[in-house]
């Protein structure tokens, strides 16, 4: 039997999806019924790896999905990727040639498959994350306070600078349980 090597494309509304070595492409909507469709379309023939780009937020529950069913998933750098399609003197750019891509980049350079982050692990990033941003509005009211001549702004910027540092501290020990 082949070993098979899937590509997906990841996008807001769409996940296409390509095949190797059969070739054979479909597309499903980025979205609970989607995914579940896509799960069935994979069905229990062993796939060897499924290769996808990081989309932001967007790849997140294909990932979580595919990993819950027991998939092999490969998650590789879109610059990789993009250096791969070069070097293959690929230039359509379209999301069924990308899916096609990245199942090529797999089984041509035979990528392992990685462990998915665990939960905790997502949670935690999600929450430094929000921490290391509320540290920014920090600096920058602080930052504001030093030119404030109304009264009305310094009393809206002490009480920004209040609410950020109550939201850190519900952070941090949101951060001390996990």
């Amino acid at each position: 039997m082949a070993e098979v090597t899937i590509g997906i494309d990841v996008s807001k509304d769409r996940l296409d999806v390509h095949s190797l070595p059969t070739g054979e492409e479909e597309a499903f909507a980025n979205t609970k019924a989607g995914l579940t469709a896509l799960i069935r379309w994979l069905g229990t023939d062993p796939v060897l790896r499924i290769v996808f780009e990081p989309t932001g937020r967007y790849h997140l529950d294909l990932e979580r999905r595919l990993a819950a069913a027991g998939h092999a998933l490969v998650k590789v750098n879109p610059r990789q990727a993009k250096r791969f399609c070069e070097a293959l003197g690929v230039r359509a750019k379209t999301d069924r040639a990308d899916a096609a891509m990245l199942a090529r980049m797999g089984a041509a350079l035979a990528l392992d498959p990685r462990p998915v982050r665990s939960e905790i692990l997502n949670e935690l990033n999600e929450l430094v994350t929000a921490r290391r941003a509320l540290i920014k509005d920090r600096t920058a009211a602080k930052n504001r306070a030093k030119g404030l001549r109304l009264a009305l702004l310094r009393r809206q910027n002490a009480s920004r600078l209040t609410r950020i540092e109550a939201d850190l501290a519900a952070i941090g020990k949101a951060i001390a349980i996990l």
